[in-house]
């Protein structure tokens, strides 16, 4: 049964740009349509009507901010008579309209892909908003680490406890652009995202792309030589281009790595983005206690052409 289901979102997925027929759907799963609405609602939480324009919606508003078609024809495509139509019902999900969302970049909600299993996944919206921006420089300590799930990473806990706070303060003042603050970037070293993977793991701040390069090393500032200062510090060079940005918030760590564990299997898979290469940056600010925390993560993106999400 939850294959055809299944497949029966595949289909779905396949012409949310055109016609789409609630008893085709039914036929495909080999029952009723009756009987296919009231499944669909009861395990999605959400009724069929409902879940298809979110879904439209989500594509609409990737083509809203990629800029390559006009409204209308972003509101023809996916199925509205009018540009009010479009605008009412692009409102009604994202919270702002399409013309404001191109010119401002406003973040937009994605709804992910649903597939039925033994839980559904993608029942929750997710926040995000893209951001094109010039070539910049990241600055600060670079340390070869594992990747960790679930829980505290101790490597990277050590990496930042071995600057000390004297030169984080000094590094935090260096911050010349957006994230502000210190930051956590990640630069993968090979495809695999498994468990144990080395990565390179960055912690510093956002500078320009030419900040200055004493003692032969970018971005340091090595007339500084308090307590636990790197000596000097590291830089890394990032290419120009569009970042996909996510908001979440909640108790540490696991928020964060919840939030980057659901970008790749939910909103990618969903979305008509896929990866790029670049660093994954991510922006914390914890607690009073540093028991929770609200977080922003920047994840390099590229837009696919329509209707084909990426991964």
């Amino acid at each position: 049964m939850l294959e055809r289901f299944n497949a029966a979102l595949d289909h779905i997925e396949e012409h949310l740009d055109g016609d789409l027929a609630p008893a085709d759907l039914a036929r495909i799963a080999a029952t009723s349509e009756y009987h296919f609405r009231r499944l669909f609602s009861a395990l999605a939480g959400m009724p069929l009507s409902e879940y298809v324009r979110r879904r439209r919606l989500t594509l609409a508003g990737a083509e809203v901010l990629a800029g390559e078609r006009t409204l209308l024809e972003i509101a023809v495509r996916y199925g509205y008579g009018s540009g009010e139509a479009f605008a009412r019902a692009f409102r009604a999900v994202h919270g702002t309209g399409p013309g404001q969302a191109r010119r401002t970049g406003a973040a937009l909600r994605a709804q992910p892909r649903m597939s039925f299993r033994l839980v559904v996944e993608g029942q929750s919206s997710m926040k995000y908003r893209t951001v094109t921006r010039d070539a910049f420089r990241i600055t600060g300590s670079r340390a070869r680490i594992p990747i960790v799930h679930e829980g505290e990473n101790p490597a990277i806990t050590a990496q930042i406890r071995g600057l000390g706070r004297p030169a984080l303060d000094r590094l935090a003042r260096l911050s010349a652009g957006e994230p502000a603050g210190l930051v956590s970037a990640v630069v993968h070293l090979t495809g695999s995202r498994e468990e144990g993977t080395e990565v390179d793991h960055w912690y510093g701040v956002i500078t320009g792309p030419a900040a200055p390069e004493p003692d032969g090393a970018a971005g340091a500032d090595a007339s500084y030589d308090g307590p636990g200062a790197p000596d000097p510090y590291e830089s890394l060079d990032v290419a120009p281009g569009t970042w996909a940005v996510f908001q979440a918030e909640g108790p540490l760590p696991h928020t964060l790595q919840h939030l980057w564990r659901d970008v790749f299997t939910q909103w990618f898979p969903s979305n008509p983005y896929a990866g790029r290469p670049g660093p994954e940056i991510l922006s914390v600010r914890p607690s009073a206690d540093g028991a929770t925390a609200s977080a922003e993560l920047w994840i390099p993106v590229e837009h696919t052409a329509p209707g084909r999400p990426g991964a």
